[in-house]
């Protein structure tokens, strides 16, 4: 079951000024159902206060809603961090994480400059956050280190799930951008690449309804190739990041199977073919698994991968979990890692996790309902 045909969450401009003037009304109205949807954030359609009476109650009678999700849970970590369990229509969840101050920091000592933490938690007066979304329930690609891929993928998100996810929690946390700086990125459950459309259709809504722009907006894919050539032809895109993993195909396919799909060399072609902006970098992240990807020679083979690339690369120390048949590198391991693309002159970055207590950090993401 995908969201209501009803729900207006989804719809673009164009789609609501014909949903007017389908009722008789004046196509302005379309503007200001999209400004209220998007911008204003409403949840129901009595608050619509611009417009008529008639036409509110016209559109509840048509069986028209919304259709921002609902919260069903919350956990909020000792460092600011906040996991929400979002319920869908169908009664599906998913996954969105709200992240004052960023999204775990990139800094040569793996903390992230500047975070404010008064007893526990960030402080409120926080400068900049990050909100984590979805674009699928569960995941199709199975990468072994991750407590996502044990769901299996059930579906692919509307570009209104996607949305309302973001509308939800800005809404909850009282943010309205772009009078306060929100990044975006898709990196919650699933792999947005294997539902493109619902996915770029949602950045449009974001950049033309939200008001969030595109260079705040980072989608993640772990290796879907055509999409990434399709991603770098968009008028209106993000910034993209690759999950590599993998110093060479043995390793790579071992912990990421989609590798036995599209290779290295594939990937790599792909990512130097891709149509970079002015002052743009791409992203590489390497999630580091002790005693499997986490060597010196595995580093020298990641320099010589991405040598010639306009990039960064992101170290992710695993996120542990009884699942997982991996462990996390002790700190020394990560940070010689780290030194050895540094010298290479690659800016690289040591992500500190965000939410491990209440397993919203990277790859944690399983709809857990106890912490």
């Amino acid at each position: 079951m995908q969201i209501p045909s009803n729900s207006l969450l989804g719809l673009d401009l164009q789609e609501l000024t014909n949903l007017a003037l389908g009722s008789g009304q004046p196509a302005y109205r379309g503007q200001q159902l999209f400004d209220a949807v998007y911008r204003q954030k409403i949840d129901r359609l009595d608050e619509v206060s611009t417009l008529p009476l008639e036409y509110r109650a016209r559109l509840a009678q048509e069986g028209w809603a919304v259709g921002l999700p609902a919260m069903a849970r919350k956990f909020v970590s000792s460092d600011g961090t906040v996991r929400y369990l979002v319920e869908l229509a169908d009664g599906e969840t998913v996954e969105t994480v709200w992240m004052p101050e960023g999204d775990g920091g990139e800094s040569g000592d793996g903390s992230e400059a500047g975070d404010e933490i008064e007893g526990g938690a960030v402080a409120a007066a926080w400068r900049r956050a990050t909100i984590c979304v979805s674009s699928q329930v569960g995941c199709a690609v199975g990468c072994k280190f991750c407590f996502t891929a044990l769901l299996g993928v059930k579906r692919n998100l509307e570009a209104g799930e996607i949305v309302g996810q973001i509308a939800a929690v800005l809404r909850e946390q009282g943010v309205d951008p772009p009078l306060q700086r929100v990044n975006i990125v898709f990196m919650g459950m699933g792999e947005p690449f294997l539902n493109y459309e619902n996915l770029m259709k949602s950045v449009r809504l974001l950049v033309e309804g939200v008001g969030i722009p595109e260079s705040r907006m980072t989608v993640s894919t772990a290796g879907i190739v055509p999409r990434i050539h399709d991603f770098g032809q968009e008028a209106l895109r993000p910034k993209l990041a690759i999950s590599l993993n993998g110093s060479n195909d043995a390793l790579r396919s071992e912990v990421m199977p989609l590798n036995r799909k599209w290779n290295l060399a594939d990937l790599m072609k792909a990512a130097r073919e891709f149509p970079l902006r002015a002052r743009e970098r791409l992203t590489f992240e390497y999630v580091l698994l002790a005693g499997v990807n986490d060597a010196p020679e595995q580093a020298r083979e990641v320099v010589e991968l991405v040598r010639g690339i306009r990039a960064k690369i992101n170290l992710i120390a695993l996120n542990p979990g009884t699942e997982l048949p991996y462990r996390t590198p002790e700190q020394d391991r990560i940070f010689a890692f780290q030194r050895i693309l540094v010298a290479a002159g690659i800016p690289t970055f040591v992500r500190r996790p965000r939410g491990r207590d209440i397993f919203a950090a990277c790859g944690q993401l399983k709809r857990t309902v106890e912490v």
